[in-house]
């Protein structure tokens, strides 16, 4: 029983829509480090590509949950 609540836990927080906004989201994080990026070091997150990925990342999941379905009663 507790494989089939892990599997619905897992299916709940991470959907197709899900993963496919945070496959998204890092690509467009590394080619904003690529254009935008700063080269002096001091920009936190724009300095280092790894780190541009991550929130992009985080931007592309949080954007692509907006566009999760409903159940009406």
């Amino acid at each position: 029983m507790e494989k089939k609540s892990e599997s619905n836990i897992f299916k709940k927080y991470f959907r197709l829509i899900n993963i496919i906004g945070l496959v998204i989201g890092i690509i467009l994080g590394y080619i904003y480090y690529i254009k935008v990026g700063c080269n002096s070091g001091s920009c936190p997150i724009t300095s280092n590509p790894w780190m541009s990925m991550i929130w992009g990342g985080i931007l592309g999941y949080l954007v692509s949950d907006l566009f999760k379905k409903t159940k009406e009663n």
